[in-house]
């Protein structure tokens, strides 16, 4: 069986990307792990000014010191009227990382003056696979949607009780197979899943 790495130890999003890659680690025979399963590996500093470069620089680091492919995202909510921020800050808007009612709370608050037709937003993803031979594929996917005035819905995690979709329900709302089929990273992390099998089948010839 392969490892895989998730360069990541929210378990939200580990449950998540495993829904996401579930037909793929079925074919391949994977074993998909998050960091906790390395709890040696210290956490990567996020310094790039993108979604991508957050990403490679983490899946970059798991990779080397694991010896075994790794995956890293980053995402968060862009909102135009504030120039696509939060962005890369989504995590930590108001100040802490991972608080999430907080950093809704500051940018409900911030926008409550913003009329409808120009709340519109999007989440947006970068996922990158990278192998310990220091190949990196990057992939990114967007969810567009509209800032809500108050959060509804109790699935998900982060921005998802804000963010309204076509249907007019919030992200929070959708049941995982519905998020997961529209979203952000379900987007970026199937266009990045043909890059993950032909790496791992070269990497299973290369070895017998």
């Amino acid at each position: 069986m392969t490892r895989l790495v998730l360069a990541t130890r929210n378990a939200h999003k580990v449950r998540e990307l495993g829904q996401i890659l579930d037909g793929l680690v079925e074919e391949l025979g994977l074993e998909v792990v998050g960091l906790d399963a390395y709890p040696e590996i210290p956490d990567v500093v996020e310094s790039g000014v993108t979604f991508a470069e957050n990403a490679t620089l983490k899946a970059v680091a798991v990779a080397k010191a694991t010896g075994l492919p790794a995956i890293a995202d980053d995402s968060g909510l862009a909102v135009d009227v504030l120039g696509g921020s939060p962005g890369v800050f989504s995590a930590r808007w108001a100040g802490r990382h991972g608080d999430d009612r907080a950093n809704l709370e500051l940018l409900l608050a911030q926008l409550g003056d913003v009329p409808d037709d120009e709340r519109a937003a999007a989440f947006v993803c970068a996922a990158v696979l990278a192998l310990p031979s220091g190949e990196v594929v990057v992939e990114e996917g967007r969810m567009p949607g509209r800032v809500a005035r108050e959060p509804r819905g109790t699935n998900g995690f982060g921005y998802d009780p804000i963010l309204v979709v076509e249907d007019g329900r919030t992200a929070a709302e959708l049941s995982p197979e519905e998020k997961n089929s529209i979203s952000h990273r379900g987007i970026a992390f199937r266009a990045l899943a043909p890059h993950v099998r032909l790496a791992l089948k070269r990497a299973a010839g290369l070895n017998r």
